[in-house]
Order: C-alpha cells, then structure tokens, then sequence
C-alpha cells in the first residue's frame, strides 16, 4: 500500500521532495557536483579518440577491432543501464554516481595495462558498468531537485558537462596529455583515471538526496518497461534516442582519425574534431531551455536536418566550409538528445518516483546506437577503405530522425508546471 500512496502523490514525486528540497539553495551545490562528474565522465569517454593511431599501432588493431572498442562500452551500457536505473531509485542518487565514479576510473586506469585488443576491449566494456550511474543518476537528480521551467534550465547546464569533457580529452590530450607523459597512450589514461577518482571523492563529500533520496516503490524492471512502451510518445523518444546516440558517437569518436587520414597531424586533428563538442556546449545550454514545450518534437526534426546539411559539410568539403560544418554538427547534433530527455521528463506517465528505470530504458535503448555507430563506421571503413559509406549510413539516421520528430505529440503540462 505504501508504494501506491507513492506513485499517486502530487506530481508523482517523494514526500520530501516538493518544497524545501526543490527549493533549496542547495540545488545549486548539486547541480555544480552532478556536472562535474557528468564533465568527467565526457573526459573517459571521448579519450580514446584523439588515441586511436598509437593504440592501433601499439597493440596491431583493425579499424573494425577499434570501432568495436570505441562503442564496447555502450554495449556493457545497454546490460547495466536499466539495473542502474533500479539502483538509483532504490539507493538514491549519491550512492550510485559515487559508485559509477569508482568504475569509471578503474577502468581508465586498466588500459595501462593491456597487451592486446582483447584486453583493451574487457577495459573500456568496465566503464560501460559505471557509465549508466552517472548518465541515469544525472537527470534522476535534477528531476528531484528541480521543477517546472527551472528543470530545463538545469537539464541545459549539466547537459553542456559531457560536451566540455569531451573537448577538454579532444584538444588536449595529443597537445598537453601526451607530451607530459612522454607520449604514452597508457600513462594518458592513468592520468584521467585518477582525474575521475578526485572527482569522485568530491561527490560523495558534498552530494545529498532530495528528501530520502530512496524511491519506495517495488516496481519491477519489466513492469515499468511495460508501462512506457504502450505510451507511443515514448516509443518514439526511446527510438529517437537510439538515432541520436549512433549519430553523436559514430561520427565524433571517429573525426580525429578521419582528419588524420587526410594528412593533418595528430594535435591539429584532435584540435578541429573538438570544435563540435565547443560549440554544442552553448547549444545545450540554451535551445532545450529556450525551446517552447509545444514546439520541441519540431526542432528536433529541425535540428536532424541541420545534421545532415553539417555531416556533408565536415566529411565532404576541406577549409572554412569544413570547419562550418563543425560548429553545425556541434550546435545541432547536440541539441537533439537533451531536447527527447525533456520530453521524457515532461511525459505523463514518467514520475518521479520511478525516474531512475525510465531514464535507465531510456539511456540503455540509446547505447544501442552509442555502440552501433563507432562499429559500423569502423567496420564499412574496412569494406569500402572510406569513411563516405559511413557518411551516408549518418545521413540516412537523421533522416529517419526528422520523421520521428514530426511525428511526436506535445504531453500536456504537469499540474503545477510553469514550463
């Protein structure tokens, strides 16, 4: 009976969590902890990029075996993802990003130690059992600290956290990383490794749960599945997110190899493939919050246009068309998911209390594409000897993206909500 008072409490929320909570100052404090490990988690995972040549060269790997690394991760992601989602609502949030910290950092500090892509590959799958708690705990957070038009002012700026990480481990690590270690690929990743352990110790010093921070619901996993899926706004969110993730990781984790195979060094290559990642850091600040509630199923359709017109760009053309391309990838590319995981949020039949397995479906159907990105590219590279078939496969994603897009209805407002 309790967990039935749970669920049908005002907006679906914990008691606890409307009021004091929410309206804390110190949501702020947790909104500035929830980015830093969200920025540290963009770090790990956008690290293997810019390393791609010497770690093919050191441990003799095909670009099918590397685009298999690249989106192994996201493979462990899909297992864990909807089991962190449980976790997160039955432990709380601290708990479980404390934990996905761990993880994450252990499995950077592994790679030191890999003889071979076997070995390479079982370290990068470790940080796919860490990602999900951070990437599912995240918005679970803001979802319990925040309200209203202020949840998507909070989804924008923890949303720009992945995006600094990611350019931070892009511009930096074949410019300033390596050079400091004497150009070990697996000294770079000691480093990150114990950049993310720090961070970790600072998140479970400061970070606290909204009111119990314990979801007292016994819902199972397959029930909750159940659930969304009959709703189709949410069927087309969770497929929409499948497209945008295979979009954003096949195409970002492989743009400083396909620089460097036009003959740009490895610093310079690293340089222009963060570019996207500086400016969708603006673009996930502003366009999900700025975006009225009735109209974002239709910018998402514009904003998958708009990377089919920058995919072109970036791949197709060399100079100032190139770089153009870039900043619209970046601007556009990284609008979209922010933009599906507020429609989520904003759904009906999502309540806060069952929050962590919604976000955990979610996320663990978009790793789906977060793997399958990297690994087709990778593997229609070693087809084709081009990237230009992987460039189609990208267009053909976004446009199957602007119908989705077209195609997704407005939930009305939750009671209570100024958004």
């Amino acid at each position: 009976m309790a967990s039935t008072k749970t669920i049908s409490n005002t907006n679906g929320l914990h008691p606890g969590i409307i009021g004091s909570s929410q309206q804390s100052a110190y949501r702020w404090v947790m909104l500035a902890l929830v980015w830093l490990s969200y920025a540290a988690f963009g770090l790990i995972s956008r690290s293997i990029a810019p390393l791609v040549t010497p770690i093919l060269s050191d441990l003799d790997m095909s670009y099918g075996q590397m685009g298999l690394v690249l989106g192994s991760w996201q493979l462990t992601y899909i297992g864990v993802g909807i089991i962190a989602g449980s976790i997160t609502d039955r432990f709380g949030v601290r708990a479980a990003v404390f934990a996905g910290t761990l993880i994450m950092s252990l499995s950077a500090v592994l790679r030191y130690f890999a003889s071979g892509f076997i070995p390479f590959l079982f370290t990068v799958m470790l940080f796919g059992a860490g990602a999900p708690l951070i990437s599912i705990g995240a918005p679970t957070a803001i979802s319990h600290w925040f309200s209203g038009k202020g949840r998507g002012i909070a989804v924008g700026i923890y949303t720009t956290a992945v995006s600094v990480g990611g350019l931070i481990a892009l511009s930096a690590t074949n410019s300033l990383v390596m050079p400091l270690t004497g150009f070990s690929w697996r000294l770079t990743f000691v480093y990150y490794g114990l950049v993310m352990f720090i961070i970790a110790v600072i998140w479970l010093l400061g970070a606290r749960d909204a009111g119990r921070g314990v979801s007292s619901t016994k819902m199972s996993i397959a029930r909750v599945f159940s659930r969304l899926i009959k709703v189709p706004a949410i069927r087309i969110i969770f497929l929409g997110a499948l497209l945008a993730f295979c979009t954003s990781h096949g195409l970002t984790n492989w743009l400083p190899k396909l620089f460097e195979s036009r003959g740009m060094g490895a610093a310079e290559a690293g340089f222009l493939a963060s570019i996207p990642m500086f400016t969708g850091i603006f673009s996930v600040l502003f366009i999900p919050s700025l975006t009225p509630q009735g109209f974002r199923g239709k910018m998402i359709a514009i904003m998958a246009a708009a990377n089919i017109f920058s995919i072109l760009l970036l791949t197709l053309t060399g100079g100032t068309f190139m770089v153009a391309g870039l900043i619209v990838f970046g601007i556009a590319g990284f609008a979209v998911f922010p933009l599906l995981m507020l429609m989520l949020m904003d759904t009906p039949e999502v309540k806060s209390s069952i929050m962590g397995l919604a976000t955990g479906v979610f996320f663990a159907i978009a790793e789906i594409g977060g793997f399958s990105g990297p690994f087709v590219i990778g593997t229609l590279f070693d087809l084709t000897g081009s990237f230009l078939s992987g460039v189609v496969f990208l267009v053909i994603l976004n446009l199957m993206i602007m119908a989705f897009g077209f195609h997704l209805k407005t939930p009305p407002l939750r009671p209570g909500s100024t958004d």
